[in-house]
């Protein structure tokens, strides 16, 4: 049997994140072309729904300045980043105005926004956008997808950047 080591009030929230960074995810990029041209944010909280209808969400947090341009947009594109994209994912991270400075992307018609080079790639529209406390859950109905067979998922992992370890073929 293990026993818990500490146990934290949910309240603290720095303890929260502590605990929310044990389990490793993915990183995407959720883009539109918004009327200043891309707007995007990289998030750790992406997930399948359902195939039937295909549906994924993402979770954004309600204080972000770049979640109104998106919700003026239908079409937004979701960009699995690959493992050699740390920088990328980096990048992501500055202020919204210089935020795709120095990344390529392309958009489709519609206006969904995806970075080049990445794992993966769907092309979705807004399905739902629901509150869930300090962050809203964006359901997305997948219009369209693509993969690099090749490339690998970023993982993020107790706040960094990690690859996963190629498996040998026997």
């Amino acid at each position: 049997m293990t026993a818990i080591l500490a146990r934290q009030a949910p309240s603290d929230h720095a303890a929260l994140r502590r605990v929310f960074g044990q389990y490793p995810s993915g990183l995407v990029v959720v883009a539109a072309l918004g009327p200043d041209g891309p707007a995007g944010i990289v998030a750790s909280s992406f997930t399948s729904v359902s195939l039937d209808p295909p549906l994924v969400s993402v979770n954004i947090a309600r204080t972000s300045t770049t979640l109104p341009v998106l919700r003026g947009v239908e079409d937004w594109g979701v960009s699995v980043l690959a493992d050699d994209q740390s920088a990328v994912a980096d990048l992501l991270r500055r202020p919204a105005t210089e935020r795709f400075d120095g990344i390529d992307w392309t958009s489709t018609d519609a206006g969904a926004v995806h970075i080049d080079g990445v794992a993966a790639g769907f092309h979705t529209r807004v399905h739902r956008i629901v509150p869930a406390g300090d962050h809203v859950i964006a359901l997305l109905a997948v219009t369209n997808h693509f993969t690099s067979p090749e490339s690998g998922p970023l993982v993020f992992h107790r706040s960094r950047f990690h690859r996963l370890e190629q498996e040998n073929p026997s």
